[in-house]
């Protein structure tokens, strides 16, 4: 499947459901039960700002191949002026390139994804 054709904001929703669904399970297995406290747990991860957090910290510790950090640019650069109020739009653009990165790898390649992720220390 060729991911460049299929437009990063398309990248961005497949990306952020997998996320949000990956962070959950995690925090199911490591016991929490309680609906509320799942909600509040994993706004720690899926947030804009979470997300901005982690995929810096990916770069940083030179997690992703250059591939990848040209998906997330793509991602991070798309037009799209639109961003929650409760966000500025640069951390928004960042979040939409990670969620991007992890769309597109969903879509193409889910044990890179796993790797990548197991990176992200859930607790």
């Amino acid at each position: 499947m060729d991911t460049r054709q299929i437009n990063t904001n398309v990248l961005a929703i497949i990306g952020d459901a997998f996320f949000s669904l990956y962070i959950r399970e995690k925090l199911i297995n490591m016991g929490i039960n309680n609906p509320n406290i799942l909600q509040k747990k994993s706004v720690d991860y899926v947030s804009a700002k979470a997300q901005a957090k982690i995929i810096a910290d990916l770069i940083d510790n030179n997690i992703l191949t250059d591939e990848e950090i040209r998906t997330f640019k793509r991602g991070r650069n798309n037009k799209n002026n639109n961003h929650p109020k409760n966000t500025d739009i640069i951390t928004y653009k960042l979040s939409t390139g990670f969620e991007s990165l992890i769309g597109e790898l969903y879509l193409t390649n889910k044990n890179r994804l796993i790797e990548i992720l197991s990176n992200i220390e859930v607790k």
